[in-house]
């Protein structure tokens, strides 16, 4: 049992702030690789909460070889998302108060397979045609994401 469930088997479905990681997976040609969530049935990004004794990058690791099967390259620092736009109540009740360090991740190896626990699939998208149904906590991720590249181009 992870350090989440067990708080979880005390609090029950309170508010619980929760800090963890998540990657932006970008393929040669700018694509951003989501996958479809089976909790919600939204597309997300790869990530999830840190474990005692994990730094944020070592848990950014272990969720993108976890959620994918991919081993990622160098990490390059996105930014750090928090506020009322992360505040999320689970399908299953939790309310989760996130506190997420995003990295960008350009380099990656392996075969990409999706935890059949957590995701339907996994695809990579083109920034111009994302789809719409996002996970709400990801939604200011990828906004920002999005502005980057419009800066950039």
């Amino acid at each position: 049992m992870g350090y989440v469930q067990e708080l979880r088997s005390l609090v029950g479905h309170r508010p619980l702030i929760i800090p963890g990681a998540a990657v932006l997976i970008v393929d040669q040609d700018n694509g951003l690789l989501l996958q479809h969530r089976k909790d919600n049935h939204q597309w997300g990004l790869i990530g999830g909460s840190m474990e005692v004794g994990e730094s944020l990058e070592d848990t950014a690791r272990r969720e993108a070889f976890e959620e994918t099967g991919l081993n990622l390259g160098e990490l390059v620092w996105f930014g750090l998302f928090s506020g009322p736009d992360l505040i999320y109540e689970c399908p299953n009740g939790d309310i989760v108060v996130n506190v997420v360090a995003v990295y960008i991740a350009r380099s990656f190896k392996g075969k990409l397979k999706p935890d059949q626990d957590e995701a339907h699939e996994l695809r990579f998208f083109p920034p111009t045609n994302l789809p719409t149904e996002l996970s709400p906590p990801d939604k200011p991720v990828i906004e920002q994401y999005l502005c980057l590249l419009k800066h950039h181009n």
